[in-house]
């Protein structure tokens, strides 16, 4: 899949920061509820398990997130991920993910780093930090000039303002973590909270 076939999959990915659990069954809850682009953020030590066993559910489309250099990158490849996402955007890493074949999401926030971006190939980027950029009302402001960008704005997404970015012409989706929040036991309310998000229309 290429990462604007992953972006357009369903429109909120589930932004994971995992500890302990049966990621398993989490995967399972959230491809039966129709979101099965997952990014598991190599934040914590079990992350990189986490996406081995992920990756095992059908249906599901596990990549990592939160790539910072090289390592991380072949630490992401090496558990199987599908697509890989970093906070920013800079040229060495960028090129290892482009040379792995890999899709790449970088994360941008100004012009400059579109243009960036787009010096490297690249044209689907994530918008982070999205509500401490200057929100939706900055979003529209850099999308004027790159008519043929796409975006998923993560950062300060949540319910109630999800389906403000997804009516945006150059948004493909979002991410969130309010999904899966770290204290979460019980499976009935990712449940819920991913069904409500994978009716969101774009």
């Amino acid at each position: 899949m290429t990462i604007d076939e992953i972006m357009r999959t369903a429109p909120v990915i589930p932004v994971l920061v995992l500890e302990g659990g049966d990621w398993a069954k989490l995967a399972e809850t959230f491809v039966g509820a129709g979101l099965p682009v997952l990014e598991v953020t190599l934040r914590t030590p079990a992350a990189s398990d986490a996406i081995r066993q992920m990756s095992s559910v059908r249906g599901a489309i596990v990549g990592a997130g939160t790539i910072l250099d090289q390592r991380q990158l072949d630490d992401a490849l090496e558990a199987g991920s599908r697509f890989i996402v970093s906070p920013g955007l800079v040229e060495p890493l960028a090129r290892a993910a482009i040379r792995s074949h890999i899709p790449y999401l970088p994360g941008v926030a100004t012009a400059t780093d579109i243009m960036r971006g787009l010096d490297l190939g690249l044209n689907r980027f994530k918008f982070f930090p999205a509500e401490a950029s200057g929100g939706i009302a900055a979003l529209k402001a850099l999308s004027a000039p790159f008519a043929d960008v796409r975006f998923c704005p993560t950062g300060g997404i949540r319910p109630d303002n999800a389906a403000d970015w997804l009516v945006l012409p150059s948004v493909l989706c979002v991410g969130g973590t309010w999904l899966y929040p770290g204290e979460e036991t019980s499976m009935e309310g990712v449940e819920q909270r991913a069904r409500t998000a994978s009716s969101l229309r774009r």
